[in-house]
């Protein structure tokens, strides 16, 4: 139980996870207050009519706090959320890149920006329903420098203030571990930060809504991005920027031989098969986008095989060890040293959200980049998209694809002059 009733700003979505979340926390003894983000212009609010930031999941939210009597509160977060989100969801695009909006919002807005909103409610806590595990390591017990250093659960509801930093796990449901989308939080967030059903499965959340007359608790889950109607986002990106903002370009094979025009390479994704001209006898794949002549590349299925690439912007959680050359690791002059840059480290890396994972070799770089040599090379790695690097269950960091020139060590190199990829 929480000894000292702190309070705890709940981002309710209306669906049936935050809706058990804030069950569990006022039953660990915290004070909770529910907020639901209004993320969509008035005008615009219809498409939105059945998603998690909706007029109707803001009517279940509420509902659901009024059956746990907490109180309950809306926050228009709709400029911000263009600025942030949307507006990155499109650039990324027009990029050459496949963006990630969920990441991003949850760094931005649900662990960023409402972070103002839960300090002037004398909040000491966001809390939401991901599926994932924050623990933190306590200081000066064991090696902090190491993912099995001990730590104690947040959940109890104790938070020590010698802790030293968090450490981020998958949530115990593998089907809904939603450990991946958190990775760019960073620590001064993550502390106070509480993820209440990480440890419980879904049908575990679903017998607590329904033993608590919950309206949610057979709620469907949305499997689409919250601000794309019918997952359409070519279409939304026709809405969002107009015809004219698309860069029309031309489609090369491989070996450099041109194939036909495009209508703007928005409009393409690493792996995507359908909408590429036809007269190839096997099938064919987006293998690279080139966003500085709007080039798209396309070849066979090999073409799409990775087996290194680099990520940007990593975020290193202090558990994994890595910083600076004879910097220290952790809070308050913690004086761990930490591996230098260069020290390879081997772990898993997930490539995207619903990718298993696979055994990889980890060399940190300078300017926050990382290069991930694949022991097992992987389809469609895609430039844009999120690497999460994990050991076991705890994750160690994480970056952003880079576009690259793919290397197919197997195939002779191309002759035109107009290839744009290294082969």
């Amino acid at each position: 139980m929480n000894q000292n009733k702190q309070r705890v700003l709940l981002g309710m979505s209306g669906g049936v996870d935050s809706s058990v979340a804030g069950y569990l926390l006022r039953e660990q003894g915290y004070d909770v207050i529910g907020v639901t983000m209004k993320v969509w212009p008035q005008d615009c609010i219809s498409r939105a009519e059945d998603k998690c930031c909706g007029p109707q999941a803001i009517a279940d939210a509420r509902g659901v706090a009024h059956a746990l009597g907490i109180p309950h509160y809306v926050v228009d977060e709709a400029d911000q959320f263009e600025r942030l989100v949307i507006d990155y969801f499109a650039s990324e695009y027009q990029a050459g890149r496949t963006p990630n909006p969920c990441v991003m919002c949850n760094e931005k807005l649900k662990f960023g920006n409402l972070w103002s909103k839960a300090k002037a409610l004398g909040c000491d806590y966001i809390a939401t329903g991901h599926y994932a595990i924050i623990e933190h390591a306590v200081a000066g017990v064991g090696d902090p420098g190491h993912a099995d250093a001990p730590t104690e659960s947040e959940s109890s509801g104790i938070i020590d203030p010698s802790y030293r930093y968090a450490v981020l796990r998958k949530g115990v449901d593998p089907r809904k571990d939603q450990s991946y989308f958190l990775f760019s939080l960073r620590q001064p967030q993550l502390r106070r930060a509480l993820t209440p059903v990480g440890r419980m499965t879904k049908q575990q959340i679903r017998e607590i809504a329904r033993s608590l007359g919950l309206k949610v608790a057979d709620k469907i889950d949305s499997q689409e991005i919250c601000f794309v109607p019918g997952n359409d986002y070519k279409e939304f990106l026709r809405s969002h920027l107009g015809e004219k903002a698309f860069h029309r370009g031309e489609i090369y094979d491989v070996d450099g031989n041109f194939v036909g025009e495009h209508d703007g390479v928005e409009l393409f994704t690493i792996g995507q098969r359908k909408g590429l001209p036809g007269g190839s006898a096997r099938p064919r794949y987006v293998v690279d986008l080139d966003p500085e002549t709007n080039r798209v590349i396309i070849g066979d299925a090999d073409d799409l095989i990775v087996d290194e690439f680099e990520i940007d912007r990593v975020n290193w959680h202090p558990v994994a060890g890595i910083a600076d050359p004879g910097r220290a690791i952790g809070t308050q002059g913690a004086g761990v040293s930490a591996p230098g840059y260069s020290e390879k480290i081997e772990a898993m890396v997930k490539i995207r959200y619903n990718h298993p994972g696979t055994i990889s070799t980890v060399t940190p770089l300078e300017n926050n980049r990382a290069r991930i040599r694949l022991r097992e090379p992987q389809r469609a790695v895609t430039p844009g998209q999120a690497a999460v690097i994990y050991d076991s269950d705890i994750i160690l960091g994480g970056g952003w694809i880079c576009r690259s020139a793919i290397c197919h060590p197997e195939r002779p190199a191309a002759k035109s002059k107009d290839t744009v990829m290294v082969l």
